[in-house]
């Protein structure tokens, strides 16, 4: 008994996380960011590869977390990126925080 309520306990706390908790890799799966970028090879955008080696030295999370919320075109080309709104700012974070650490 005293074994189940300590797992039901343990369920309950992991469904409490924050989102921003989740792995980097699941948030971009979830948010879709894998139909246009790869780890390593350019499909629609630019490989996460790509973006970590053109921004590496800056300071370029908030200019990338803004770029990926309102969308645009020109940085790596002229194809454009759609708008992400609907992205929570902590997810957000994270993931391009993974990115920039490629």
């Amino acid at each position: 008994m005293k074994t189940s309520l300590i797992l039901a306990c343990a369920a309950l706390a992991l469904h409490a996380l924050p989102a921003a908790a989740a792995a980097p890799e699941a948030l971009l799966k979830q948010h879709n960011c894998l139909a246009c970028h790869a780890l390593d090879a350019k499909l629609v955008g630019p490989s996460y590869q790509q973006v970590a080696a053109k921004y590496k030295g800056q300071d370029a999370a908030l200019k990338l977390m803004d770029k990926v919320k309102k969308g645009g075109s020109g940085s790596f080309g002229p194809v454009p990126m759609s708008p992400n709104p609907q992205v929570p700012d902590a997810e957000l974070k994270a993931m391009v925080q993974w990115i920039l650490n490629r």
